[in-house]
Formats: C-alpha cells, structure tokens, sequence
C-alpha cells in the first residue's frame, strides 16, 4: 500500500459554503467525534458521518481533485450516501481531503484539512453482534444485530425479550452463508444456520459438564468445535479493572452436525488443564484454541496465563490429533493469549494479549497482536491499540481488514472499530462503526459485542427465532 503522505495532493478547500466566508482560520485539526482524521477506510463503506460537540452548525466538505461534496448540519453531518459511494469510487487507491468550519458559542472557526485514504480494497458489508448493556448484573435485554455496513440497513437476528428473556451467545460466522449462536433458556438449543435453513440443537450430553460455550464452524460446515466451559465472575476492589471472569473447569467438544454426534477430545479433556476459544485453521486442518495449566482459582487468578496451541484434524474421518504444538507461550510473553482467529489466507493468527487471565474485556491493557505462522514472531498492533480493552476482533473475508470492539470512546462501552492489515501485518490507525447520526455513540447505552464481519447475510430474523425457540424441539446429538 502507499504510505499515505506521499500521495496527499495540493488541493485546498477553501470557500465551500456560507461558514467559510465568515471563519476564523486556526492551526487545529477539528474535534470531530468519531474520529475520521487521517483513517484508511475501505472502497464500499457508509459515510463516516461526524459531530463537533457543542457546536451550532458544522460544515464539511469532502474533496478528490476538481470532485466535492458538501454537507451542512447543526452539530453533526449527514453525508448523502450515493454521492459518498461516488466520491469513493472516484478517489479509490488515493485521497479525500476533508474541511470543517464550525460555529461554536457565536465564534466561527475554519480547522486544519485532514485527511482519508481510501483503499482499493473492500470489506465485507455485513457485520453482527449483540448489543447488551456493558455490566455484568443486567443481561435480560439483548439483542443480536446485523448490520449491513455499505449503508444504513440494520436487521434484528434474535431479541430475548421474544425468548422468555433467555440469555443469547453472539452470533458467529462460518463460511458460505453459514453461522451460528447459543440461545440459552428452558427452550433453547444452538442455532445453526445455513443460509437461512435453520436447526435448534441440544449440544449437551450425559458426558458434558456443561453445553457448548465458545467456538467456530470448519470451512466445511460438517463440524463445530467448542468449549464447554464453567465461568465464574469475581468482583475486583483494588484495581483498574471492574471486575474478572475465569473458568473453573473447560474442555473441548467436537461436533459433527452431520452424524449430529458429539466428541471429546482426549487431549484437551480432564482436570490438569483449562481449554478455550478452539477455532479450526485457515486450511481446516488444524484445530487452534488457548491452554492453560488449571492452577487454584482465585487465590492464583494473577499467574493464569494462556498459551495458543494447536493439533491435527482430518475432515475426512473426523480424526483429532493426539499431540500438540505450542504456537505461542505465555510464559516467554509474560502475558495470556485470547481468541485466536486465522486470516484467511493463513499467514497471520490474531489474538487479544493481557497480562493474566481469560476474559479480556475487563482488562485494561487487552491488545491485539498478529502471529506469523511461518515465522512464529507475534507482531503488536501498535496503531490499532487503545490504553482501553480492543478484542473480540474478527477478519474480513478477503484478509485485508479487521474489525473488534473497543472501548476508547469513553472506556465503558464496546464500540466497533476497523482498521486495514497489509502484507507484512502493519494496521492503519482504525475508525468506527459510521453510522447515520453520529451521535448514536454519545447516547447509546449498550455495547456492541463481538462484531463479526460476513460477505453474506444471515437470512433470518428475530421473529423466526421467536418461532424456533417456542416451537421447535431441539435435535438431541449423541456421544460419539
């Protein structure tokens, strides 16, 4: 990619509308929330639509060579999405410069020009995630939302409130118009959809200590591998952090959704280790999830430290490797490694690091970090870090973009935020979510959980799930 200061052209925009004329120059890039100056974003995104707090009226003006667009608001803007697309098209692989005038207490100002590189690349257009309030005593109204990140488009995936107020996993994508997610309840069951068609599933058997918890699908589709996991919260009264989720006991479960068998694996089942966040390699040859030796909880809570660890599968027969291989080790980081996710190229693993534990979103200093599978050298993402928790992150189908939940906005709530991976692992500074009226983050008060990008939709919605939850019997899978 093109480092972004050689390719910024000379055009000033100066003059655009009835705040110029009347402004005050200043040397400030403008206090725009979110935060668009100097992003790479991708060909196919909706207008990154800002808002100066406090101000009067705003204008903004987008420019690509002789090419504007103008918009004009109160305090936020309201970019006109099909001259945006245009504007993107246009100025794809170079650079918008972007104007702002404001007026704030009577007093007009005109700030510095900043800047948007805009990517050849795409990204996927859809993105779920669960929207549930940021604390851990209030968990009865959540939804699951799909967003379709081109434009405006939002659809309700599941709503509890429809559901007897049962709690609801987030919603996880596999290949192929494929996904899944967890809804709990007396008539609950594992939703698997595929493309629409959809099949409520009892996970757990007489073997199981507890249902299927965190997981992925195989590229195939045939296999889900989970965890089973027992979580315990724990309240901190001493540091930064709120508060601490850890497992007592976890495993890891294989199923087949053809055969509808379960199966434990012997080498990730028993008391001597906890196992968690297995997901298959890019190839689906290879099962990755995070290990740890199960120590005395709480009292050892700070010295529990995950490695990221692997070992063979074969699609063929559903045969699981007995030996494993340490991808990354905890203990030559000093740190815990969470939520590996292959790129899809499988070049690169991303995975949340913090100092101990399992449960990154209430640590502080959870970052994201690439592992080379070639080299085995772990890369921080050092534009992408915030002194807040960034996790819960997932790939674009094309490996060219993340996304994760962060909460740097306001260190409360998780917000989604993207940034772009070139060739040799390098992020771009991210940006958030746009949305319609960007002041959606300023009165929100719920997060956005494990954002997870698609080139498909799910093709369902809440009222179908309502149907499936009160309706349909669950499919009782066997211990294989």
């Amino acid at each position: 990619m093109k480092q972004l200061l050689a390719i910024i052209t000379t055009l000033t925009l100066v003059g655009c509308g009835p705040l110029a004329d009347k402004a005050t120059e200043t040397d400030l890039l403008p206090p725009i929330f979110p935060d668009y100056t100097d992003v790479t974003v991708p060909l196919n995104i909706a207008p990154t639509n800002f808002m100066i707090e406090g101000a009067e009226a705003i204008e903004a003006t987008f420019g690509f060579k002789e090419k504007t667009l103008t918009t004009r608001g109160s305090a936020e803007t309201g970019i006109e999405t099909e001259k945006w697309r245009a504007l993107l098209h246009r100025a794809a692989g170079d650079t918008l410069k972007v104007k702002v005038y404001a007026t704030i207490k009577g007093e007009t100002l005109g700030y510095m020009t900043f800047n948007i590189y805009v990517s050849t690349d795409s990204i996927d257009n859809y993105l779920s995630y669960r929207r549930i309030e940021p604390g851990y005593e209030v968990w009865n109204s959540i939804t699951i939302e799909e967003r379709d990140i081109t434009t405006w488009q939002t659809t309700t995936l599941a709503d509890n409130k429809l559901c007897e107020n049962s709690c609801m996993n987030c919603h996880t994508y596999g290949k192929n118009g494929r996904s899944f997610f967890h809804l709990r309840g007396g008539k609950g069951g594992t939703i698997l959809n595929d493309n629409g068609r959809l099949r409520k599933i009892d996970t757990r058997t007489d073997s199981l200590f507890a249902s299927a918890t965190y997981g992925t699908l195989h590229p195939s589709g045939r296999y889900g591998i989970y965890s089973t996991n027992v979580i315990i919260p724990a309240l901190h009264s001493t540091t930064t952090n709120r508060m601490e989720v850890y497992d007592t006991k976890s495993d890891l479960v294989l199923i087949d959704f053809e055969e509808r068998t379960t199966k434990r694996i012997a080498i990730a089942t028993g008391d001597t280790h906890l196992e968690t966040f297995p997901t298959f390699s890019a190839d689906g040859k290879r099962i990755i999830y995070c290990r740890a030796e199960n120590k005395p909880l709480p009292d050892s809570l700070n010295n529990l430290r995950y490695d990221i660890v692997s070992m063979s599968f074969d699609a063929e027969t559903g045969h699981v490797g007995t030996e494993l291989d340490t991808l990354w080790k905890s203990a030559a980081h000093g740190a815990s490694a969470h939520f590996p996710k292959c790129s899809p190229d499988g070049k690169w693993i991303l995975i949340t690091t913090t100092s101990y534990g399992t449960f990154p979103l209430w640590h502080r200093d959870a970052d994201l970090q690439l592992i080379n599978t070639t080299t085995g050298e772990c890369k921080p993402l050092d534009k992408a870090n915030s002194p807040y928790p960034d996790t819960y992150h997932s790939w674009s189908g094309n490996g060219r973009w993340i996304t994760f939940a962060s909460k740097r906005m306001d260190g409360m709530y998780g917000v989604p935020h993207f940034c772009r991976i070139d060739d040799e692992g390098n992020a771009t500074k991210p940006f958030a979510l746009p949305q319609r009226h960007a002041s959606t983050y300023k009165n929100t008060l719920k997060s956005f959980n494990i954002p997870e990008l698609s080139a498909r939709k799910a093709n369902f919605d809440a009222m179908t799930i309502e149907y499936i939850y009160h309706k349909t019997k669950a499919e009782h899978f066997t211990q294989k």
